[in-house]
């Protein structure tokens, strides 16, 4: 797959918060100004075929999505696009990040047991099972944000895009960035 198709794909998949597929200029102001609003069109034109990591990197971080996401081979395999967009709720979005998102020690999805021990005892495997199962489907501000720093995404990629979050975002982004980092020292 081009580099200019997985973009499309992820444009698709990790749209903003509202729903929206993210727009050059948008991408350009999410990231400080480390990827222009015309690199974002010559990227998605297919003009750029070796893009830098700290352009993808920033872009995922922009996005709410892992870096890794970009070198993953089965991007809009198995799961179709249209399917992407279909994901609702925290369910099928938690199930998504188990699908694409790899153990880099391993290369295989990360299993429940995992991520509960990825989250400082912030959950349990049996409260990450009931959170993917759909079991729960309105997990608190913490679990979401412990859920999202494991994986690397906004904590908003785990709310419904379809309703207004009633959560300060900037408080839940500042939780899920120290918890990743004490996560990872």
């Amino acid at each position: 797959m081009h580099i200019a198709q997985k973009f499309e794909a992820l444009l698709e998949i990790y749209r903003r918060p509202d729903g929206r597929k993210w727009s050059g200029q948008e991408i350009d102001e999410a990231t400080g100004g480390v990827v222009s609003r015309s690199y974002v069109t010559n990227l998605r034109k297919g003009r750029i075929d070796n893009p830098g990591y700290a352009k993808l990197a920033a872009m995922a971080k922009a996005m709410g999505f892992a870096p890794e996401v970009w070198f993953e081979d089965g991007l809009g395999e198995g799961r179709s696009i249209g399917q992407a967009e279909e994901i609702s709720g925290v369910a099928g979005r938690l199930e998504h990040l188990f699908e694409v998102v790899r153990n880099p020690k391993t290369g295989e999805p990360y299993t429940n047991a995992e991520v509960a021990r990825m989250t400082l005892v912030d959950l349990s495997e049996e409260a990450v099972q009931r959170i993917r199962t759909g079991a729960v489907s309105d997990p608190s501000v913490g679990q979401v944000a412990a859920l999202a720093s494991v994986f690397g995404v906004e904590p908003s990629y785990l709310l419904d895009r379809d309703e207004l979050s009633l959560l300060d975002e900037e408080l839940v982004h500042d939780q899920a960035t120290s918890w990743g980092m004490e996560r990872c020292s």
